[in-house]
């Protein structure tokens, strides 16, 4: 069924049924392919805030005295609000029509009819609104049933061009998809100086981000648009010309097409992500450090070694816990379910890092992803973009029904240049991962380790624990022995530089508490644990001991400064 197969009631149309064959068209015959969404009963002169448009406005004149003067600003209001047209009854409110008012109707293609004897409008309100519901009815099993042949034509060879087409011969308007990246596919195929004309207007209405308006004009029709794509990313536009304003259906039409060409291109960037794991399976070789010859790393990449090497990268490594498998799920079908949403995972990691300027190369082992991620856009890769793509993939992430309750912890390393570093910046990525807060949503560079930095250089399995022991050997003895928390009590009371106020507060007790905390800590440590040498070793200590047991301060307090 085609845009014009009588699903939208117009003036003209109105005018043909039983009840109007005493009714007579006055002025206004420009407009009458003009619709009509309702039927509405006026009879005061206040319009304002009783109509939105697309009415047919009846009318006696019983409410107030329609005369020349009155019956234009009455008029003038009418079109002002995009009414449909004005029926007025010839009788004892309105005796005749003025020169006035037909010579306004005229000028603005408004439908002036009158009816020359006593009509029930209650029966015209009543015939028109069964004509026009019934229709909307239509429409909407109409939209329905276009709907389930979009999708199913995305099933099919050449989906998106079958759909293309199916929507243009539903509209009889000119379509066209113009990706983001690629050339436009336009149905039917206009001539070279219509594409240009097209593509020049598009491109001159375009944001700075690549958005286009829903509408704009061109060479007195109207562009509709729809973005087209899925993961917070647009991979194209559909846009259909139309040669007046874009009906409703036409609207709905576009947005259910472009949200079928959506799932096609969803699906194909499924089956390409699956087939990009199988290739980039040298990936996990690279960061892991078992591939180091050049050359063998200039045959695995191909053509693209060259470039891929000039560019600065950081490796990403992102943790991800509470996959929601289903635990009455077979041994096998559990299995393909971790899959899928490890796919769909990797899927929207990639989205996010593409957003904001990074090709990124990823790889996957049990619940770890790892990304190395190229700065296409700078030389030194920036950590304030990267930050970005991060938190949109956590953003993303929150967003999907299926992985809302997935947790991820994401640690990043230090920037590299070569690819042949990766294993270096995997290592940094793995270090700052390990001393995240343990909080969904944590994302941690290495560069803002601080002094962890240091100290897991020293972390050889004797030094550090020594060191802890010289300085906080007696509070961990004591918190040990007696289930207290002085341990965590002089974390949180130096992290903020001694304010006994804001370290309660912290540690939800009464400053009485943390007195008698404090007393005993100087008790166990020594009257000068706060003195500027003591209290610089005891920080050491404290975040030595946060970097081998980071759970003793997970309880509460805050992680303070790094």
């Amino acid at each position: 069924m085609s845009i014009d197969a009588g699903l939208i009631l117009t003036v003209r149309e109105a005018l043909r049924r039983p009840l109007f064959r005493d009714a007579r068209l006055v002025a206004g015959a420009r407009g009458l392919d003009r619709p009509i969404r309702w039927v509405h009963i006026l009879e005061i002169p206040q319009v304002e805030k009783l109509i939105h448009g697309d009415e047919m406005i009846l009318t006696t004149g019983l409410g107030f005295r329609l005369d020349a003067e009155t019956s234009v600003l009455f008029m003038e209001k009418l079109i002002a609000h995009n009414a449909s047209c004005l029926c007025i009854e010839i009788g004892p409110y309105f005796e005749r029509v003025s020169p006035e008012l037909t010579e306004l109707a005229d000028r603005h293609g408004f439908p002036l009819i009158v009816f020359q004897s006593a009509v029930r409008y209650v029966d015209v309100t009543q015939d028109l609104h069964g004509l026009i519901i019934n229709r909307h009815h239509r429409t909407l099993q109409e939209l329905e049933s276009l709907s389930r042949e979009f999708y199913r034509l995305t099933l099919s060879a050449q989906g998106t061009a079958n759909v293309l087409k199916l929507l243009h011969k539903s509209t009889r308007n000119p379509v066209a998809l113009l990706p983001a990246q690629g050339a436009p596919t336009f149905f039917p195929p206009p001539s070279a100086s219509q594409q240009e004309d097209w593509l020049r207007a598009l491109g001159g209405a375009a944001t700075a981000d690549g958005g286009l308006p829903e509408t704009l004009e061109l060479g007195g029709r109207t562009l509709a648009t729809r973005p087209v794509g899925a993961l917070e990313q647009t991979w194209a536009h559909l846009v259909m010309s139309c040669p007046r304003k874009p009906l409703q259906f036409e609207y709905l039409l576009l947005e259910s097409a472009s949200l079928s060409i959506a799932q096609e291109l969803l699906r194909t960037r499924y089956i390409e992500e699956r087939k990009l794991f199988s290739e980039n399976l040298w990936v996990e070789e690279l960061v892991g450090g078992r591939l180091t010859e050049e050359r063998q790393l200039q045959d695995l990449t191909g053509s693209d070694y060259p470039s891929w090497n000039e560019l600065g990268h950081r490796v990403c490594v992102i943790e991800f816990s509470g996959l929601p498998i289903s635990p009455d799920s077979a041994a096998g079908r559990g299995d393909g379910e971790r899959e899928s949403f490890r796919l769909q995972l990797s899927l929207i990691a990639r989205s996010a890092f593409e957003k904001h300027g990074f090709r990124s190369l990823l790889t996957m082992k049990n619940d770890r992803l790892t990304a190395i991620a190229l700065d296409l856009k700078a030389k030194t890769p920036s950590a304030a973009r990267l930050r970005q793509a991060l938190a949109s993939l956590q953003d993303s992430r929150a967003a999907d029904e299926r992985l809302a309750s997935v947790r991820l912890l994401v640690g990043v390393g230090r920037p590299h240049q070569r690819l042949g570093l990766a294993a270096t910046g995997y290592h940094e990525a793995l270090q700052a991962l390990s001393l995240a807060d343990g909080q969904d949503g944590s994302i941690l560079f290495f560069e803002e380790l601080g002094v962890y930095q240091l100290l897991i250089g020293l972390n050889d399995g004797k030094t550090l624990q020594d060191f802890i022991r010289r300085y906080l050997g007696p509070l961990i003895d004591h918190d040990r022995a007696k289930g207290s928390e002085l341990l965590l009590t002089l974390k949180v009371f130096l992290d903020h530089d001694g304010s006994k106020q804001i370290a309660a507060q912290k540690l939800f007790i009464v400053r009485q508490s943390l007195y008698y905390r404090l007393e005993k800590i100087a008790e166990l440590l020594g009257e000068d644990f706060m003195s500027a040498d003591n209290r610089i070793s005891i920080q050491v200590a404290l975040r030595a001991c946060q970097l081998l047991e980071p759970g003793r301060f997970a309880s509460g307090g805050g992680s303070g400064n790094r």
